[in-house]
């Protein structure tokens, strides 16, 4: 039985020209992670489209819809933006990626923009090549919708979400608490990630104070580096917090935004951590340069000893090599092994200063 092609390769003949179909487009339904609609607290039973999710819900008048988009392009968000009222220009955003964490307010919805941290495990902080890896979440929050956009293969949320339908008393104050609850997610991973990475910090410190051990200023390097990633995605994270916690839009209601300042609260613990981590690393920077610069030093004091030593012999060597024929030394029966004995004194009280003076 002959293969059968796949649709996006079907050719025709027309006027004896070879024809190729444009491959069919990929359905939104690939990038839905999840749609549900959310009442009281509760989640609705059954499997709903972004279209009927939101047709039920103000048919009710009450509750609210949450999508979950993972990666999605701008054809297939396209529809929700429609259905949904979002900004272009958030919806540009949210498909593109690659934003600084804000809040941005458009009309009557919101758009926030959060990095994800993920520590990636590692042997050693001083051969890693890379110790954080970052992705992206924007959030639209409407007052009977929240939407959730993802970029990265690590900032899932299905946990998250199991963990609100089994507690239905978390989203009884609508969709806002679903995004006080992404963000309290997000700023907790911020804290296992920068104890992660203080742990990683000690370990090279001990190493750059240990003796006889070389941590080079390269590796250190990639470690400021590395949290220079993560004061990008902690730092601008701070202003919209607080703008929820301090009553920016009337779509977070009262009774949320106390748990934003919480939200608050930890963000300043991580945002001081990465501050402290960034001054330890140029201390560990200038501690290296002056261990190797201290290293250096002692190796050429040690050459220039045993120049001093070799010089010596070098020196009485040529002085007897010199072709005069009246030299008291040259006829006399001793005179051989007392340049010796004389060369060797020289090297070994040269020798003995050097050491007490521990140049060698």
């Amino acid at each position: 039985m002959p293969a059968i092609p796949s649709l996006g390769g079907l050719r025709g003949r027309g006027n004896g020209r070879t024809r190729v179909e444009p491959p069919i487009p990929v359905p939104l339904s690939a990038y839905v992670v999840d749609c549900a609609i959310y009442v009281d607290g509760k989640r609705l039973p059954g499997r709903w489209t972004h279209g009927e999710a939101i047709k039920e819900v103000r048919r009710r008048h009450e509750g609210f819809v949450w999508i979950g988009l993972h990666e999605p392009d701008g054809q297939q968000i396209q529809g929700i933006a429609e259905m949904y009222g979002l900004h272009e220009l958030a919806v540009e955003d949210a498909v593109q990626a690659h934003q600084r964490p804000k809040l941005e307010r458009y009309d009557d919805t919101l758009f926030m923009v959060l990095k994800t941290l993920r520590y990636v495990e590692h042997e050693s902080p001083t051969t890693a090549n890379e110790i954080v890896e970052t992705g992206e979440l924007m959030a639209f929050l409407g007052l009977d919708f929240i939407i959730t956009v993802r970029h990265g293969a690590h900032s899932g949320l299905a946990r998250l979400r199991q963990d609100l339908d089994e507690n239905p008393e978390t989203l009884k104050p609508g969709p806002a608490a679903v995004l006080h609850a992404i963000t309290d997610h997000v700023v907790d991973h911020y804290l296992e990630v920068t104890s992660a990475i203080e742990d990683d910090i000690e370990e090279m410190e001990t190493r750059v104070f240990a003796p006889r051990t070389m941590v080079s200023a390269e590796q250190i390097y990639l470690m400021k580096r590395e949290v220079l990633e993560l004061r990008r995605a902690v730092l601008p994270l701070a202003t919209p917090v607080r703008r929820l916690a301090e009553g920016f839009t009337r779509l977070v209601p009262d009774e949320v935004r106390s748990y934003f300042r919480d939200v608050d609260d930890h963000l300043i613990t991580v945002s001081e951590r990465v501050a402290n981590f960034d001054e330890l690393l140029t201390t560990l920077v200038d501690a290296t340069v002056a261990k190797i610069s201290l290293q250096q030093n002692t190796d050429m004091r040690k050459i220039t000893a045993w120049a001093a030593i070799i010089t010596v012999p070098t020196m009485i060597a040529g002085i007897y090599g010199m072709n005069f024929d009246s030299m008291p030394e040259l006829h006399w029966r001793f005179g051989y092994p007392m340049v010796l004995i004389v060369i060797l004194s020289i090297c070994l009280l040269l020798y003995r200063i050097f050491r007490k003076n521990k140049w060698l």
